[in-house]
């Protein structure tokens, strides 16, 4: 059975780029800038997978046609990933030779742990050709973050730290949040000393409200790392954080295959539930 999209409105933009341009553009308009994501996932056939790539390389010539201020973010397993490795590099390149020509921002997006080394060692061909037009995301909840996060900062990778939204083993990952906290504001300092420009993708005030302090005691400029929340979650607190001279974005997800997202926003990990209720009251 097919869900109506009005569960998910709240969370998605829209099912179709075109459906979300009107409200990219009002995002824009409050000096916001965006991350563009079309939505999906864990595609298994080669069709499908090229079509994903040539829906990318629409995306980026749309973006470009409707003047947004937006970058990318990609999932590798939509690009081929577990079908075969060498396969998903190859279709990610012919979208980053797309993404060098706009001089765009492509951001490889973290998935379950499964895929966390091939996506780093894609990310690393990648960053080697295409370099300041890719990036990727490290969770701070894997215990494997800290020697990932030392590697990629003496790289100057382009990171995106969040804490990590996939259910992962205790042999693999912290399970108490104050423990990923910590592991996050760890991991943030180590980016904010060895990378040009981080990106920090939290809606937890405790870790908005540290890395302000943080940065401020240390004489971090507000321009030189970013705050990064979802669509739908504290809307007023961004545009409050672009007025108090802090860089932002929203990650503006988009697509018909909005399920897996939407449920995985509210159900994968028992956190998720209080948080995204007790978050949608919040500004």
């Amino acid at each position: 059975m097919k869900l109506p999209f009005i569960l998910a409105k709240r969370f998605v933009a829209g099912e179709s780029f075109d459906e979300s341009v009107s409200k990219a553009k009002e995002l824009n308009n409050k000096d916001l800038d965006l991350t563009l994501d079309l939505l999906g996932e864990n595609v298994k056939d080669r069709e499908k997978a090229d079509e994903t790539v040539d829906n990318y390389i629409k995306l980026l010539d749309g973006i470009s046609e409707q003047g947004l201020i937006s970058s990318i973010s990609i999932k590798l397993t939509m690009m081929g990933l577990d079908i075969d490795k060498q396969y998903c590099q190859d279709n990610l390149f012919k979208l980053l030779e797309v993404a060098r020509k706009y001089d765009q921002f492509v951001r490889i997006d973290m998935e379950g742990s499964d895929n966390t080394q091939d996506t780093l060692d894609i990310f690393d061909a990648a960053f080697n050709e295409f370099g300041k037009h890719v990036g990727t995301v490290i969770q701070a909840y894997l215990f494997r973050s800290k020697e990932d996060i030392d590697r990629l900062a003496e790289m100057k990778a382009d990171i995106r730290l969040v804490k990590g939204a996939y259910s992962e083993s205790s042999t693999i990952a912290l399970q108490d949040m104050p423990a990923i906290r910590e592991a996050f504001k760890e991991y943030a300092k180590v980016l904010l000393k060895h990378t040009p420009f981080p990106r920090f993708g939290t809606h937890d005030d405790e870790l908005v409200d540290w890395i302000k302090t943080y940065t401020a005691e240390n004489d971090i400029p507000k321009d030189r790392f970013e705050f990064q929340m979802l669509y739908g979650l504290r809307e007023e607190t961004m545009v409050s954080l672009t007025n108090d001279g802090y860089k932002t974005r929203i990650y503006v997800p988009f697509g018909s295959d909005w399920f897996p997202y939407f449920s995985r926003r509210l159900m994968e990990r028992k956190e998720n539930i209080w948080f995204v209720l007790s978050t949608m009251l919040k500004k």
